[in-house]
């Protein structure tokens, strides 16, 4: 691997490849668990496809993780994260860049820093939302979430906690792109 970009792909794919594993799960199996197709995870698994969010979130379901604990890294051990050592992932499909300030297996909060880029959208499945509970704080730029059919829109500063899970979307249709931060605690 040559850039920091295809380490994080390669962790992704030996992260998901572990994770289906240790469950005994076929491709099939968790195609089916996750409705992304046999032919997607298998690419993800050998790097040969670089995952959207929603794929991810739809994987990440199946394995009853958040996105953040599929995404993290093994454990460092100590309380303190350094700015350099935070892992950020960017969706191909849409430019949304995820910044994971603070995860850590044995604490129940999660702090992610998200920019999305000016036009784009991100949808998530209402399973994302089964095991945790999250509030939005908008940083700049404009946010729209629409959330079970209600649409909200969020001004710097404003922050939204979400509801029961039901599906959702992050809808930046501004000039620029916004910056938001997600505080999750697990159920």
């Amino acid at each position: 691997m040559s850039t920091i970009a295809d380490a994080v792909a390669e962790g992704i794919s030996d992260r998901l490849r572990l994770e289906r594993e240790a469950r005994g799960w076929s491709l099939a199996e968790l195609a089916a668990r996750s409705g992304v197709s046999r032919a997607m995870i298998s690419k993800i698994e050998r790097c040969e496809a670089s995952p959207t969010a929603t794929v991810l979130v739809r994987l990440a379901s199946a394995f009853d993780l958040t996105l953040a604990a599929l995404l993290a890294r093994a454990d460092r051990g100590d309380r303190l994260t350094r700015a350099g050592d935070q892992p950020e992932w960017r969706d191909p499909a849409t430019g949304y860049l995820r910044r994971q300030i603070f995860e850590r297996q044995d604490h129940p909060l999660e702090i992610i820093r998200i920019e999305l880029p000016a036009g784009q959208r991100v949808d998530f499945p209402a399973a994302s939302y089964a095991r945790i509970r999250q509030v939005i704080w908008l940083i700049e730029g404009s946010l729209i979430v629409e959330e079970g059919g209600e649409r909200r829109e969020l001004a710097p500063g404003d922050s939204l906690a979400f509801g029961p899970p039901v599906d959702s979307a992050l809808i930046n249709d501004g000039a620029v792109p916004c910056t938001y931060l997600v505080v999750l605690a697990r159920s």
